[in-house]
């Protein structure tokens, strides 16, 4: 169990504050809302470097020191491109960075000693949505056929899983294993790959602490790819497909080695995505400049969704830039100014497909986070049963709704940002539905929530090389 003193280092003179909800959200859940600390107090350490890996959805931290947010709060910060999830995380840890764009399953794995141990915290929720699973050009040509078509000629959304059992089952009787590529072991994209196959009634393989890969019991393997190399390792035919944020997969469209075949959205609809990660002594030693940071970062969501995304075209260009995502601006903007294209002709709408203000984005739900301890557990990563406390205590641990509301707070006492756009919840946003399987998900009941699973471990279950046992 996690020591309470964890939760208490920065609660410095706690206000509770009472904010209206967005128009058309739910009420608050019952329970106690979050508790905000006063900071007060010039930033500790104005000089700061942050990390990030070349997807659109660091555009937050871009648009931050682009358009002065981190200078207005007194802070010289200089972004960093790294080469990989684990170097990126590493940097964290070690304190070459001081924060980064973070994959949201990264604080949690380190916090509950999963590869590398470490206490991480998530402060702020990046962004929702984002991410989508291109399949190659070889295996689009065998499924496109039989997929159900519009009126206008083209594949009804979203495309199942399921299409996908008579290509693997030519695979294995030719003795070939069928490949997908995801960006890390605890990314948001591994967890969203599974849950598609999976949802398809394809076997995605447990983990065992020997056994970092998943591969037991797996009908398809799943293998690590840095997420701009995904479009060449691709090409290369080492994979067969991949889940990756953009702008890697409509670079496959560009390119015409790939088809994406479905969005995060449509598997699990607003789908959180990464978060803003640090180290928990970092936000200890510098409360005012964790705050500064997180306003600064607030002001760049609100900025990028402003006026239904008027200011896109202009993030489009800034991100094209090689110290940033470094792609073509057509390739960003495929799907960053509310279309996304799945193939050559085939755009279609999709005006939420990045939403980092909207629909209260950043806060950092403790439900948010449980989900993904859910699918931890749900593959092997954690190895054992726990109760739903146990979820919700680790959860608390990491992600830090009140130091979200430290800076918000300010800046809708400044009128910077509108009271509604901050929820009031005790941190949890009750029954979700939108999941493309139809299971609905509550975060006060990860254990029943596993429970409707077919496939995926059960209470009890455990995994070794052998396969799973009771």
């Amino acid at each position: 169990m996690m020591k309470s003193s964890r939760r208490s280092f920065l609660i410095l003179s706690a206000c509770a504050f009472t904010l209206s909800a967005c128009s058309g959200s739910k009420p608050a859940e019952e329970g106690d809302t979050i508790a905000a600390p006063s900071v007060d107090g010039a930033v500790e350490k104005p000089v700061l470097k942050l990390g990030f890996i070349k997807l659109t959805d660091m555009a937050p931290l871009a648009i931050a020191k682009e358009k002065g947010f981190f200078a207005e709060e007194g802070l010289n910060v200089t972004l960093e491109p790294q080469a990989n999830w684990k170097v990126l995380l590493d940097g964290v840890i070690g304190g070459q960075l001081d924060a980064a764009h973070m994959l949201a399953g990264q604080p949690l794995a380190a916090t509950i000693g999963y590869g590398t141990k470490a206490d991480l915290i998530a402060p702020l929720s990046l962004d929702l949505n984002g991410n989508a699973i291109t399949l190659s050009n070889k295996v689009w040509a065998k499924i496109e056929p039989g997929l159900k078509k519009g009126t206008d000629g083209k594949p009804v959304h979203p495309i199942s899983a399921s299409t996908l059992k008579p290509v693997i089952a030519g695979y294995k009787q030719q003795g070939k294993t069928f490949k997908m590529g995801m960006v890390f072991p605890v990314s948001t994209h591994n967890y969203e790959l599974r849950y598609w196959l999976a949802a398809g009634g394809v076997n995605p393989g447990y983990y065992t602490p020997g056994d970092v890969g998943g591969t037991v019991g797996a009908e398809a393997a799943l293998s690590v790819t840095p997420p701009p190399q995904m479009p060449s390792t691709l090409e290369a035919g080492t994979i067969d497909g991949y889940c990756v944020g953009e702008p890697w997969n409509q670079a496959a469209v560009q390119k015409k080695i790939g088809v994406p075949v479905i969005t995060d959205d449509q598997i699990w609809h607003d789908n959180p995505e990464k978060v803003l990660g640090l180290r928990e002594d970092f936000a200890a030693k510098y409360p005012a400049t964790t705050a500064a940071m997180l306003r600064a970062i607030i002001k760049a969501q609100q900025w990028l969704d402003a006026d239904d995304g008027k200011n896109r075209v202009e993030a489009v260009q800034i991100l094209s830039q090689s110290n940033y995502v470094g792609a073509d601006p057509e390739v960003i903007s495929a799907s960053m100014t509310g279309q996304f294209t799945f193939a050559p002709g085939d755009t279609r709408p999709a005006p939420g497909f990045n939403i980092f203000f909207g629909k209260f984005a950043g806060y950092p739900y403790y439900s948010d986070a449980i989900w993904y301890l859910t699918q931890m557990r749900r593959w092997g990563q954690i190895s054992e049963d726990h109760p739903d406390a146990w979820y919700a205590e680790t959860a608390k641990s990491v992600y830090r709704p009140d130091l979200y509301l430290a800076a918000a707070n300010m800046l809708v006492e400044k009128r910077i940002i509108p009271s509604n756009s901050v929820p009031e919840t005790d941190g949890y946003k009750g029954d979700q539905t939108g999941f493309i399987d139809g299971i609905t998900y509550n975060g006060k009941a990860p254990n029943a929530y596993l429970a409707k699973f077919k496939i995926g471990l059960k209470k009890g279950q455990t995994v070794s090389a052998s396969g799973v046992s009771n």
